[in-house]
């Protein structure tokens, strides 16, 4: 008798399990239930439906029920929501929803796949008839229907997550007036503030309204909201509104089942995706993973691990024997012309862990400068002090974000150290990086401070001395006068790089000398110099004034 294998959800988890599973085993009877009408669609590419960047909606769908018959042999069963398991007996009851009957389905091995649920704050008139949320094809099929019925003028987005930022992006191609509403202190959470900040002053560059710190209080209207009201007194008028403040583990049917929640919240699973009970596995963003640097379990919802973890489930559900080694959290969105990017740590989550770990700044070109249209990458690494691992990487800029993040995570992968990103042999032509690649730029400047070759000062480390009342520093800015002109450090001393050599009698010897330039290179070549001529108690402040004036902001 062929095994039978029941997959509780579809999208990118329960349609890779089932796939999967398929392969490994020819005869198996495979099942699949969706509560949706959809088994398997491109839920990230939502927003870019709503923008325009994707013409044709038939194009977000990845499968359809007769496709994946025709080519995977699995029954689809759409509109069917598995609502308890009964383990003893191995078998789902199931409501479908079209017509309220439920009826039980057994199983020899059952794939949960349930997903993530949005928060909804529990706030007056958050069911309004212009107040969305954006999980699903029936959710996008709202909000289009109103766009094209209404033709808003502006519109509210609730939250700065990934999610929120593109929908910004969405909105304002389509001309919409777009402010939001973020209850941190900056977009981006996943990022460090001092990365994210380049994300809300891009956005205000682009007309954008960024509220910070400032979450939602009322929404005002009835049927339809026309007003929202922050927590900080603002009153905001909206012909929309949409909830982007994030999501959590559906776990409701494995909890009601019995089986074993994690410290995350979310469902526990070991390296094969079982859970507390082998004969169930489960897969995305239900689950916890370990992380692949802290070793530690973590909730980090994404599409990338969903598929995978699903296709790991899929094998060994159908008699197969593949492991799921875990996370980085590498994730990317773009942002009208900006691009941000992470993997690893922040320094938030590595300060959080109480890791001993420093931090690196680099600013280079995306390409050849003498090649047209290079533009600046912001680059942050975070590293296990003392040894130099990799502990993370963040990257922000107009271009080349993408390739330098997923270099950055096959280094966290593979254990790498900073002086191994040193050496890295990567592809090198004027249209796509220079001699030294970014990446490459980014292990110089953190094993400089591994090796001691300079000693390194974060602007934020530079912040907490003054405020701490240490009156002894002394700044010394070697940028051209163009530059200082521009904004300046209080109190610090202007020597242009290439007139240091003969001025350097200026700077007084004794006091702790704090060098900075626009992005930290100039100043590390100033610190090299002083150091090297008498002058014992010289810092570079790794980011320069880039990094200076964006953590100064709110």
């Amino acid at each position: 008798m062929p095994r039978k294998i029941v997959i509780v959800g579809g999208v990118a988890g329960g349609a890779s399990a089932a796939a999967k599973a398929r392969r490994q085993d020819e005869n198996a009877d495979i099942v699949m239930f969706e509560k949706g009408p959809y088994i398997s669609f491109a839920n990230c590419g939502l927003p870019y439906f709503i923008s325009g960047d994707i013409k044709e909606r038939e194009k977000l769908f990845v499968q359809t029920v007769d496709a994946f018959r025709k080519r995977f042999n699995v029954e689809s069963k759409v509109n069917c929501e598995v609502v308890s398991i009964d383990r003893a007996n191995k078998e789902v009851a199931v409501r479908d929803l079209i017509n309220g009957k439920v009826f039980k389905e057994r199983y020899d091995k059952l794939i949960l796949a349930t997903g993530a649920t949005p928060i909804v704050p529990p706030i007056p008139s958050i069911d309004a008839k212009n107040v969305f949320k954006l999980q699903n094809i029936s959710d996008m099929d709202e909000i289009m229907e109103y766009l094209n019925a209404r033709s808003p003028k502006s519109i509210l987005i609730i939250g700065g997550g990934s999610i929120g930022l593109e929908l910004v992006e969405a909105f304002a191609k389509r001309g919409l007036k777009v402010t939001i509403a973020e209850l941190l202190d900056q977009v981006m959470p996943s990022m460090d503030t001092d990365m994210a900040s380049f994300i809300t002053e891009h956005l205000r560059e682009r007309g954008v309204s960024v509220h910070l710190k400032d979450g939602v209080k009322a929404l005002r209207g009835e049927e339809f909201v026309q007003e929202i009201e922050l927590n900080s007194g603002a009153r905001i008028p909206t012909d929309m509104a949409i909830i982007s403040i994030g999501v959590r583990p559906n776990i409701y049917l494995a909890r009601d089942a019995g089986l074993h929640i994690g410290k995350t919240g979310a469902v526990w699973v070991n390296e094969r995706q079982e859970t507390s009970d082998p004969n169930i596995y489960a897969v995305g963003d239900m689950t916890e993973s370990t992380h692949i640097v802290t070793k530690k379990r973590a909730w980090i919802p994404l599409a990338t691990s969903a598929t995978k973890q699903g296709r790991v489930a899929g094998a060994n559900a159908a008699g197969g024997n593949k492991v799921f080694k875990g996370v980085l959290g590498t994730s990317i969105v773009r942002v009208m012309n900006i691009t941000a990017a992470r993997t690893g740590l922040s320094e938030k989550e590595a300060k959080a862990l109480g890791t001993d770990y420093y931090v690196s700044y680099s600013n280079s070109p995306s390409h050849a400068n003498y090649y047209p249209d290079a533009s600046a990458l912001f680059i942050k690494l975070v590293v296990e002090r003392g040894n130099g691992r990799l502990l993370g990487a963040q990257v922000v800029g107009e271009e080349g974000v993408d390739k330098r993040i997923d270099v950055f995570a096959s280094a966290l992968y593979s254990g790498l150290t900073v002086m191994d990103l040193e050496d890295l042999d990567l592809a090198y032509s004027p249209p796509y990086s220079s001699a030294r690649d970014p990446v490459v730029i980014a292990g110089m400047a953190a094993s400089n401070i591994l090796r001691e070759e300079t000693e390194s000062v974060t602007p934020n480390e530079v912040r907490e001395r003054i405020a701490s009342g240490n009156s002894g520093l002394q700044f010394l800015d070697v940028r051209t006068g163009e530059e200082v002109d521009e904004g300046y450090i209080s109190d610090m001393k202007h020597i242009p790089l290439d007139d240091l050599r003969g001025r350097m009698d200026e700077l007084d010897r004794i006091r702790e000398i704090i060098v900075y330039c626009k992005s930290g290179l100039r100043s590390y070549l100033a610190t090299r110099i002083l150091s090297q001529r008498g002058f014992r108690d010289v810092k570079n402040m790794s980011g320069g004034y880039i990094i200076w004036t964006h953590q100064g902001e709110e």
